[in-house]
């Protein structure tokens, strides 16, 4: 299973223009990251409010829905984050022109 993962994190990495890509638990407890420890403790934390509230925005709005995905774009990065119910992915890409 931990080869699966590597291969998948790897794959994902080969992309153009990807940064940087982190693994955190339910908790927001890093698990895997190819960025610096600084960078990825930022990341998580400010990343998991995020996703907590919009989970919550979408539950707001229909009880029956869940979030699954959430892209965000700013002017220098695009920030992809697919929850899970024990993990979550975060991939940091840097915009095609």
């Amino acid at each position: 299973m931990a080869t699966e993962v590597d291969d998948t994190l790897k794959r994902i990495q080969a992309h153009k223009g990807v940064v940087g890509t982190i693994v955190i638990t339910g908790d927001g407890v890093p698990i895997k990251s190819t960025l610096d420890n600084t960078t990825t403790v930022q990341y998580t934390a400010l990343l998991t409010q995020l996703c907590d509230r919009a989970r919550t925005a979408v539950r707001d709005l229909d009880p029956t829905n869940d979030l699954t995905f959430l892209r965000l774009r700013s002017k220098k990065n695009e920030i992809m984050i697919a929850p899970d119910k024990e993990f979550v992915l975060i991939v940091i890409q840097a915009p095609a022109e």
